[in-house]
């Protein structure tokens, strides 16, 4: 195994360097991706890169494309290097970065997995929130027939790449807020077995979030209505997976 970080950028120049040096002790590889991020935030990405360039890449677009792009550019740049594995964190410090050791170990007993972050939220997390997540897996159960994804919208994952290599090269993965959910259903669809570690997740260090209610909902809404009709043209052999 040869393992990798991959940290998506936009507008975090206050919370990515903390996170950087929280993740620093770990001595993993990474790639910070600049999703076309405002000229302060790329100045501190260029210094972190700078800085750190002995374990750190950054890969910059051009323009803003979303969450679900910068993460895929990184991993076409993570398997181009020859990793076999990518830990997906995000940059605004929400995660619990002392856990990584955890998803590194699950990865290594199951390196054909995805190791999935579901997560512990703390009182002060809005129920609006909360009960939006329970929204979304409700309808990934309904679009996996399955219970074995425990939350699909945490950024905090260890994806096995010759997997994801597989589904790219045979379907269209959403590029927004919608990719972790389109990701690792198809992932699911695919045959990977999800493994889900229970992760304490806080807001970001920053206060900022890229969220959008209505627009992200509305994206969000259509992942779950196209998933489900993909379902359906699965749903013999998804069937028959579960029964096995």
């Amino acid at each position: 195994m040869k393992t990798c970080l991959i940290i998506p950028v936009y507008n975090h120049e206050q919370a990515l360097p903390h996170v950087v040096a929280a993740i620093k002790p770990f001595g993993l590889p990474g790639f910070l991706i600049d999703d076309g991020s405002s000229k302060i935030c790329r100045e501190v990405l260029e210094d972190c890169a700078r800085r750190e360039a002995d374990w750190l890449t950054l890969i910059v677009r051009a323009d803003n494309g979303g969450k679900g792009a910068a993460v895929l550019d990184g991993f076409r740049a993570a398997t181009a290097q020859g990793f076999t594995h990518a830990l997906q964190i995000d940059a605004d410090g929400q995660h619990q970065i002392e856990d990584i050791p955890r998803f590194l170990e699950a990865s290594r007993q199951h390196p054909e997995a995805l190791i999935a972050g579901q997560p512990v939220f703390g009182k002060e997390a809005p129920l609006s929130r909360q009960y939006g997540r329970q929204f979304t897996n409700l309808w990934v159960w309904i679009n996996t027939l399955s219970l074995a994804i425990g939350d699909a919208m945490c950024g905090f994952r260890l994806y096995p790449l010759a997997a994801v290599e597989r589904l790219c090269a045979n379907a269209k993965i959403s590029r927004r807020m919608d990719f972790d959910i389109d990701i690792i259903v198809r992932l699911y669809w695919q045959g990977v077995r999800v493994i889900n570690l229970p992760t304490r997740v806080s807001y970001p260090l920053d206060g900022v979030s890229h969220f959008r209610l209505w627009r992200d909902n509305l994206m969000i809404s259509k992942i779950h209505a196209r998933l489900f009709f993909g379902m359906l043209a699965r749903l013999p052999r998804l069937i028959l997976r579960h029964w096995r």
